[in-house]
């Protein structure tokens, strides 16, 4: 009954991000924290899909049984014409998508397409998976997946 609740309380959080996102006029489903959005993927109320390049997956790390569909491909981050079709191949466009990035910037840019070709329930994964650039140019010293310590894997 624990985990009936707790995966309760998730999508009602969810919901919240979805109302938040309406009043904020955002043209997709709203922006999830990394911590909820792993619950929501451990409990099986969601997809998370890895919109990074095929290197930045590879050579920086992903999140385990994450689905891949890059947003931008190659070391020039070259926009994918076929991304929509690619994830609608992957995931239900009812499904409840959680789309990660490096920052959540590109992420945001795709769910943004996602919505607009029909997926309902599409949502970006704040602070991406390495996190926001600080001062130093460094990142993942202040917020991101792998900062919060959530899982992740590395070829």
């Amino acid at each position: 009954m624990t985990a009936t609740l707790e995966q309760s309380a998730e999508l009602d959080e969810l919901q919240a991000i979805r109302d938040a996102a309406t009043s904020q006029g955002l043209p997709y489903a709203g922006q999830v924290p990394p911590a909820l959005a792993w619950a929501l993927v451990e409990s099986g109320a969601a997809a998370l899909v890895d919109v990074r390049s095929g290197e930045e997956r590879k050579f920086v790390g992903h999140v385990p049984g994450s689905v891949h569909v890059a947003w931008a491909m190659g070391t020039a981050l070259t926009r994918n014409p076929r991304f929509a079709r690619e994830l609608e191949a992957k995931v239900r466009k009812d499904a409840v998508v959680l789309l990660l990035c490096r920052s959540g910037k590109r992420s945001a840019l795709a769910a943004e397409v996602a919505a607009k070709t029909g997926f309902t329930s599409v949502f970006n994964v704040l602070e991406g998976f390495e996190g926001e650039i600080d001062a130093q140019q460094h990142r993942g010293v202040a917020d991101g997946w792998r900062f919060r310590g959530l899982p992740w894997v590395q070829d």
